[in-house]
């Protein structure tokens, strides 16, 4: 399957909700909002449930998607060269024993849930992964 030529910029929300304990499943999201912004789109993260825990200082750091594959924080960073934006959603921290101060620099913001609600109303695209 060719994909469709579409030059029309896009403003995309990915809603990350996987963490540490599905870790095959925490690279992609990165993955596809670096290329998604490569093409010219916006792409917003919101980060939610245990993907909180992928905002945390020394957490992706020490693992990967795959055996022998790069950490997750190398794709955390490549994403934010590309221009990702990144929040964490505020009510799931403390479920999750994350504190504010222990949050990566890369996070654009703490963002609640009407912050979401804007960023789901005012999306061209959503991905829930």
């Amino acid at each position: 399957m060719q994909p469709t030529e579409d030059a029309e910029e896009k403003n995309i929300l990915i809603i990350a909700t996987s963490g540490p304990s599905t870790p095959h499943r925490c690279a992609t999201p990165f993955y596809l909002a670096s290329v998604l912004t490569s093409m010219e789109h916006t792409v917003n993260m919101f980060f939610t449930m245990e993907g909180v825990k992928l905002m945390e200082r020394g957490i992706p750091e020490h693992f990967s998607a795959m055996p022998g594959g790069q950490n997750i924080m190398g794709f955390i960073r490549a994403a934010k060269m590309a221009g990702v934006n990144m929040y964490v959603c505020k009510a799931a921290l403390p479920g999750y024993g994350v504190s504010e101060d222990r949050l990566l620099p890369e996070m654009n913001g703490i963002a609640s849930a009407g912050d979401l609600a804007r960023m789901i109303t005012s999306c061209d695209q959503l991905l829930s992964l």
